[in-house]
């Protein structure tokens, strides 16, 4: 599994981007980051930054849009057609820069495309607008482009909200480059199964990003991975093993007291722990026991598989390394 992790964990005490480009370099199982445009290109240019990355044996991810300020009423979907009509350009603009970067995708969030009274948007316009927004994205870039989707915080309600929405946006849009972020966090606060919509975008080559982390449901705590809903997790795995899953596991986790360094290695060792559990149980057998759709075998083979941690060489010493 490829992982990537997020920047702004290494800079929240030191802003310098150099300086966390570097430390996140020196972390073993990091392959590659995500960047926000244009957040991450105000103090350096796109051939500093893309050097910083080559120097610390890393790649390019996404490039991620972060709308600000002005946009704050909605991005694809404001109602001031010039505000659109900029966050469409932002979107090409950061399109070219993830082509300069060598990047694999753009990831678009539209935090404030939605609504936080009723009566307060024209929901059908609002809705054809951004299709149309997406459309002329897509046609612009051959690179993925690829919809994270969240069911409120920054509105109240998020106009692309849900699982469903959103395919229903990918579905009319209609461009073959259009794809879904799923954001482990996002789903727990929408009352989703993460592995539902894991399994069902894989089938269809449509999941293009996977961001996890973990939490309680509510809010986007941005945990540590596994560390709340392990289960959960583990099949999110399962599913991404089973497709062979190319793309980056990017973990989105906020990091406020703990170091950057430490936290995002904890998550890169829960993900091999689970990606062991998986594998030492076995994919087939695991498709077996979701075959046969009973409750009782599936708490066995959770028995089954904390048994199998507890028995396997170096386990002892490896927890005992991890604990130090």
């Amino acid at each position: 599994m490829k992982y990537a992790t997020r920047v702004n964990s290494f800079l929240r005490i030191n802003k310098d981007l150099k300086k966390a480009i570097g430390d996140i370099g020196k972390i073993d199982g990091i392959e590659c980051i995500d960047l926000n445009y244009p957040e991450h290109f105000q103090t350096y240019s796109v051939e500093e930054v893309k050097g910083f990355l080559e120097v610390n044996g890393l790649s390019c991810n996404a490039i991620n849009l972060r709308f600000r300020d002005e946009f704050l009423n909605g991005e694809f979907g404001n109602t001031q057609i010039e505000v659109s009509e900029k966050a469409i350009e932002l979107c090409k603009e950061a399109a070219d820069v993830c082509k300069a970067m060598e990047g694999d995708q753009i990831i678009i969030w539209l935090g404030f495309d939605g609504f936080d009274y009723s009566f307060q948007i024209d929901y059908v316009k609002v809705w054809e607008q951004v299709v149309r927004a997406f459309r002329q994205v897509c046609d612009y870039t051959q690179l993925p482009v690829s919809i994270e989707y969240k069911p409120y915080e920054e509105r109240v309600h998020c106009l692309i909200d849900s699982f469903g929405t959103t395919m229903m946006m990918v579905e009319e849009v209609k461009r073959d480059n259009l794809g879904v972020t799923l954001d482990f966090c996002h789903m727990l606060m929408k009352k989703e199964n993460p592995a539902f919509a894991t399994a069902w975008l894989l089938e269809r080559n449509k999941l293009f990003n996977m961001h996890l982390n973990d939490g309680e449901g509510s809010t986007d705590d941005g945990l540590m991975v596994g560390t709340v809903n392990l289960w959960k997790t583990l099949e999110v795995f399962y599913y991404l093993k089973k497709y062979d899953f190319k793309g980056a596991v990017y973990f989105d986790t906020f990091p406020k007291r703990e170091a950057a360094d430490s936290e995002c290695e904890a998550n890169i060792a829960m993900c091999r722990r689970i990606e062991n559990m998986i594998d030492t149980y076995g994919l087939e057998k695991i498709g077996r026991i979701v075959e046969k759709n009973d409750a009782v075998s599936v708490s066995n083979m959770f028995v089954a598989m904390l048994n199998q941690m507890a028995v396997s060489p170096g386990n002892a010493l490896a927890a005992e390394k991890i604990c130090v």
